[in-house]
């Protein structure tokens, strides 16, 4: 900081005199920020606003209740199912949230009554083939294993020498 206050002078003119020699000197000059506009301007006042800018910067979410919760997860797997790589994996994501969903209504679950649909696999499986092209999904298909070659019995093997 700059020196103690000198006896005499008011509070106020002291302060606007260090200000204004800081300002001559150039040192509120290129701060970071400058000519930006200040977040949270011109809405309305929030209590909780510290809260939610640690919550954003840090990527966590409100705890949902449970119903919320599950509805969000099942938006979640519908989402990566869409984004898996082959269209086995797109089904078995979607199966395993149709487990927890199945899960869910044998027990109570906190939260608005909300009642969560299975998800539809073969629907799922029809937007993954859907958004990509057919070479991928010709890749995709496991080769079929070759045929085994027909075994004789041991009484037909005797036969035939």
């Amino acid at each position: 900081m700059t020196d103690r206050r000198p006896l005499g002078t008011s509070f106020e003119s002291w302060i606007d005199r260090q200000i204004r020699e800081a300002a001559e000197r150039g040192e509120f000059d290129n701060l970071p920020g400058t000519g930006k506009p200040i977040p949270g301007a011109g809405e309305p006042y929030d209590e909780m606003w510290w809260i939610k800018q640690k919550m954003r910067a840090e990527n966590l979410s409100f705890p949902l209740p449970e119903t919320l919760a599950l509805r969000k997860e099942a938006e979640e797997a519908r989402a990566a199912a869409l984004g898996a790589r082959t269209e086995t994996e797109a089904r078995r994501i979607a199966e395993e949230m149709n487990d927890r969903i199945r899960e869910s209504y044998h027990r109570p679950l906190s939260g608005p009554p909300v009642v969560q649909p299975l998800i539809d696999v073969d629907e799922v499986a029809a937007g993954w083939r859907a958004a990509r092209p057919v070479a991928d999904q010709a890749a995709e298909r496991e080769p079929a294993p070759p045929p085994a070659p027909a075994r004789r019995s041991f009484l037909r093997r005797l036969w035939r020498r």
